[in-house]
């Protein structure tokens, strides 16, 4: 059984990310697993959705993540897993277009699920699994 000492788990709030009050960890770390938190295509500065168009803001989301995962030292091949939320499926393939773009093969284990709602109306959302390489 581990000790709770060795259960090293270390969070962290993006200061490149849109600073929003919300009780939440940007990403959270515990050994060498990372999470992310559901991240969207929002303007960083602002906190506003970058555009009503679904691929615009896929393309912020991804780079949101990427910006996060930079923060870290992590890189957008480290990611093991990802959980997409789409508001409408109808927007499934361009959110497989962009995503394919900006992730390379072999892809990470994916789930996607459509959601009723997700924040600021956004069209499309992430969360994200990372493999941490040994330091």
């Amino acid at each position: 059984m581990t000790k709770q000492s060795e259960k090293v788990i270390s969070h962290h709030f993006s200061s490149q990310l849109y600073q929003s009050t919300a009780p939440f960890s940007h990403f959270v770390q515990q050994g060498n697993t990372g999470y992310s938190a559901g991240i969207i295509g929002q303007d960083p500065s602002s906190g506003a959705l970058v555009s009503s168009d679904v691929t615009a803001q896929c393309e912020a989301m991804l780079t949101n993540l990427q910006t996060l995962l930079d923060e870290m030292g992590l890189a957008m091949g480290d990611i093991i897993r990802t959980t997409l939320y789409l508001i409408d499926y109808q927007d499934f393939d361009a959110i497989n277009t962009v995503y394919a773009r900006r992730l390379a093969p072999p892809f990470p284990a994916r789930t996607t699920v459509q959601a009723a709602a997700l924040p600021l109306g956004a069209k499309v959302q992430i969360e994200a699994t990372v493999q941490i390489p040994p330091a």
